[in-house]
């Protein structure tokens, strides 16, 4: 099953009636590594009033957690959680450090304030499809490189690596649902003189575009 999930750690910031609302948006295949990203931010923010947060750490909404650290119950950790599932994002964590700024917001400005922290670095985030792939090694003689190279790149495919030795080695990833068909089109543009072997099989983050 594919999903869309986020790369890398995305960092913003917003000022709500003096306080400053600081969203961290963090891929984390797992619990444990949602906690460790959880435990660099507070260490990162030693002084911070609160930092609150919320995951899924999984690929199927399973593995869901929530705290408002020390903000009224429902104002904080159940909005960022909203906010994962509106955008239908998967293993991912998202907290939302606060410093507080001497105005009282009220649960209802605290929930829209937190809601709108954590959308807005969900928003900002860089995200990818994460589909089943099958990882492939294409190698060819060097007259076939160039209509290789062209079929690789009009191909519904990512490049992984470039290696060239006796022959000219591309390992590539086609999402596995597409690999039958992607490995009888290459043979018959190159007419049958590229060897494709299968090297593993895994979850890999393609471009959204590939989606459809």
């Amino acid at each position: 099953m594919a999903y869309t999930s986020v790369t890398g750690v995305t960092k913003t910031e917003r000022v709500v009636e003096k306080s400053r609302f600081i969203a961290y948006v963090a891929h984390a295949e797992g619990e444990a590594e949602a906690r460790e990203a959880l435990c660099r931010i507070r260490a990162e923010h030693p002084l911070a009033t609160h930092v609150c947060w919320a995951y899924i750490a999984d690929k199927t909404g399973n593995e869901q957690r929530f705290s408002d650290d020390g903000e009224p119950q429902g104002t904080a950790g159940m909005p960022i959680l909203n906010v994962i599932k509106a955008q239908k994002l998967f293993e991912v964590l998202v907290a939302v450090v606060r410093y507080f700024g001497g105005i009282k917001l009220g649960a209802g400005g605290l929930v829209r304030a937190y809601s709108a922290s954590a959308a807005e670095g969900c928003e900002a985030a860089p995200k990818k499809l994460f589909d089943r792939c099958v990882e492939c090694s294409v190698r060819v003689d060097y007259p076939q490189t160039d209509a290789a190279l062209r079929f690789l790149s009009g191909a519904r495919c990512e490049v992984l690596s470039q290696e060239y030795g006796l022959q000219a080695v591309y390992t590539v990833a086609v999402r596995e649902e597409e690999f039958p068909a992607f490995s009888e089109k290459l043979t018959d543009y190159l007419n049958g003189k590229a060897e494709i072997f299968e090297n593993n099989r895994y979850f890999y983050p393609f471009a959204l575009e590939n989606r459809e």
